[in-house]
């Protein structure tokens, strides 16, 4: 039924003239929680929604929440109200509701079903809109003639709701049907062929709720289109994540022949933690970081650091314990603040100022449910490093309020034009602190996945906080232990990628080319990265009508073959922003700025 439920959605959103955006702003003003890419995904069938989902993007629509859902009724028969929404959602967070109902179709929609499967067993007959009808045939889908849908003023919430049928009544056949044009309310077909009779009853699972909002747009529905154009035979251009090894960077000999010497020692589980030789090179590279108070015992390695920032939000955070995240951020971070029941808060990164957090927007949104600031410095998606001044007002203002600090600073060693790279923890030895770093993009091995958090600072105020990730952390066994067993040669002796970081060096001299190539195309001003490989341009959205970011990556993708991830893809509010990865080598990037160039010339959304 889920192609049938997109085929109405889509033949629904045309007849009433309803964008994807209006979903979400509707969601906006009714407390439901819709993203642009959960809207995306049903749209483009990749997924379907749960049942009180359903209601609501009914009401939105003015239709049948059962014809949406596919069932043989007229679609709008009884419109959805968002009084319905409402008590549907009401119904679905009751505490005493038993888990079946959660997964339930309709009571509506099933008291229907046992109607019509009572009416077919006694071969009788049943009046259907004032028309005889064989039970043995379903209800036809059937739709006005000649009315226009009422006015839908998304601004106002003010909603169409299908008119009542009067007058002469014509058929609609459902748009899944191919032999039949798609209909409007002006021109419909005068035939119909009956659905077939579903079997109903089946026990259907649905996904988490846990999952309601969360979102991962790095790898999302514009990502899923490029895989479908390239399953086409199309090439697509990818700039859209940061994987050095297809772009040439190679891993550096010393650390491959090494994991290679050590493959038969590492065949078994390790402590949880870690391979000790690994956490003792980790301790001494905090101690070189001047992180304050750590030990071996301190140091925990991940498959990658996003499997360390699952773990710290699932220990840490109770339903509604808020967390201030950057804006942009990273998506993993809002995900896994969101998955693990917390509130993720998102403070402003000012683009005026060289991306730096805006220190008073964070201290107006901490309340007293706050229990942690992160910060991503350097930062992806902007590529900004952050000066101490800025490192040392944070810290203050989580002393000031008592908050743990997260600091992600896996881009710690990609650090450009003679800069230094500072830990907040180093700045905070009162407070307890979370530093997250690994080898993913330092050493060019991201499919290795080795990384590492570092506790340090005041544990004594987290020691129940310590034991749950402890608890976590023997749950999942261990990390990778072949790429454990290259940390130590990896952190010392020469770091082969400063040499990629000054003037010659590739990730330099991309990085000259691409600022200068972005903002030299008519309507796109970009901030200059001081580290990573990212930059975050700005779009000139009045000059180009764009109101949809996710629409602008499609249509980029769709014109030039060419592969972005769109601004709200890093929880930033407005559809204005765009990151490039900036690691193909300086030829492939004209090749790109060449298509972006062109398509900026001519498009308007």
């Amino acid at each position: 039924m889920t192609d049938r439920f997109t085929q109405r959605l889509n033949q629904a959103m045309d007849l009433r003239n309803i964008r994807q955006s209006d979903f979400v702003k509707a969601a906006e003003e009714h407390g439901v929680k819709l993203g642009r890419s959960h809207v995306s995904q049903y749209v483009n069938g990749k997924t379907r929604p749960r049942p009180e989902i359903e209601r609501f993007l009914a009401a939105v629509l003015g239709v049948d929440a059962r014809w949406l859902a596919g069932e043989s009724v007229a679609f709008d028969e009884h419109p959805a109200t968002f009084d319905d929404v409402e008590q549907a959602m009401n119904i679905e967070h009751r505490h005493d509701v038993e888990h079946h109902d959660a997964v339930a179709v309709r009571d509506d929609v099933e008291q229907m079903y046992r109607l019509e499967h009572t009416n077919l067993e006694h071969k009788s007959s049943i009046e259907h809109d004032g028309v005889e009808h064989e039970s043995t045939v379903e209800p036809k889908v059937i739709v006005e003639h000649s009315v226009q849908p009422s006015s839908l003023n998304i601004g106002e919430s003010t909603y169409a709701s299908a008119p009542h049928r009067s007058g002469q009544e014509h058929i609609m056949e459902p748009q899944f049907d191919d032999d039949v044009q798609d209909p409007s309310f002006t021109d419909v077909p005068s035939s119909v062929t009956p659905e077939e009779t579903k079997v109903r009853g089946r026990r259907t699972f649905t996904k988490s709720h846990k999952l309601d909002n969360v979102l991962y747009d790095v790898r999302g529905p514009v990502v899923n289109e490029a895989a479908r154009m390239e399953a086409a035979g199309m090439h697509v251009m990818k700039l859209n994540i940061g994987n050095p090894a297809p772009f040439g960077f190679r891993t550096p000999d010393e650390v491959v022949y090494d994991m290679a010497q050590q493959l038969t020692d590492t065949e078994g589980y390790s402590a949880s933690k870690g391979l000790f030789s690994a956490r003792k090179a980790i301790m001494q590279y905090a101690q070189l970081k001047k992180l304050p108070n750590v030990g071996v015992e301190d140091i925990y390695t991940g498959n990658g650091v996003s499997e360390l920032i699952n773990l710290s939000m699932s220990a840490l955070l109770d339903n509604g314990d808020e967390v201030l995240l950057p804006a942009p951020d990273y998506p993993l971070w809002t995900a896994c603040v969101t998955l693990a029941g917390g509130r993720p808060v998102h403070y402003v990164c000012d683009e005026r100022s060289e991306w730096y957090p805006d220190i008073d927007d964070m201290r107006a949104k901490i309340t007293d449910r706050t229990k942690a600031i992160v910060i991503i410095n350097p930062n992806n998606p902007t590529g900004a490093l952050y000066p101490k001044e800025v490192l040392e007002q944070i810290v203050e203002l989580a002393r000031e309020h008592q908050l743990m600090i997260f600091s992600d600073e896996i881009y710690d060693r990609l650090v450009m034009d003679g800069l230094e790279h500072t830990s907040i923890a180093s700045l905070a030895p009162d407070l307890f602190c979370v530093t997250y770093s690994g080898l993913s993009k330092s050493h060019m091995i991201a499919g290795y996945r080795i990384g590492w958090m570092i506790l340090s600072g005041n544990k004594a105020v987290a020691k129940d906080y310590i034991e749950g990730i402890d608890m976590l952390t023997n749950m999942r066994i261990c990390s990778n232990v072949p790429a454990q067993s290259i940390v130590q040669t990896a952190l010392g002796g020469h770091q082969s990628v400063n040499d990629y970081l000054v003037p010659g060096g590739r990730i330099y001299e991309q990085r000259e080319y691409i600022y200068d190539a972005l903002n030299s195309i008519d309507g796109i001003t970009a901030v200059k990265p001081k580290a990573a490989f990212y930059i975050f341009p700005r779009i000139d959205v009045r000059k180009f009508n764009i109101r949809d970011d996710e629409q602008f990556a499609l249509d980029l993708l769709h014109d030039e073959k060419l592969l972005i991830v769109q601004g709200t893809g890093f929880n930033w509010k407005d559809p204005d922003h765009f990151r490039v990865v900036y690691l193909p080598r300086v030829e492939v990037l004209k090749g790109a700025v060449d298509k972006m160039t062109r398509f900026f010339s001519r498009y308007r959304q």
